[in-house]
């Protein structure tokens, strides 16, 4: 199992990489590339896993 340090040091680089995306898409002509909304998507997605896991809940229906 991965270390919340670790958790943190991969949020902090998809963050940088989904930033990144968001730059060239705002640059890009009308819709941008499909291929880079997808990936964009698929980033949003893992960051989404990784902070409900950083942020794991405790209440009775999850311990």
């Amino acid at each position: 199992m991965r270390t919340a340090d670790q958790i943190k040091r991969k949020l902090h680089q998809l963050s940088a990489q989904k930033q990144s995306l968001e730059t060239r898409l705002a640059e890009a002509p009308g819709e941008g590339d499909p291929e880079l909304r997808l990936l964009l998507d698929r980033i949003e997605d893992q960051l989404l896993l990784l902070e409900w896991v950083l942020n794991e809940p405790s209440g009775k229906y999850h311990g």
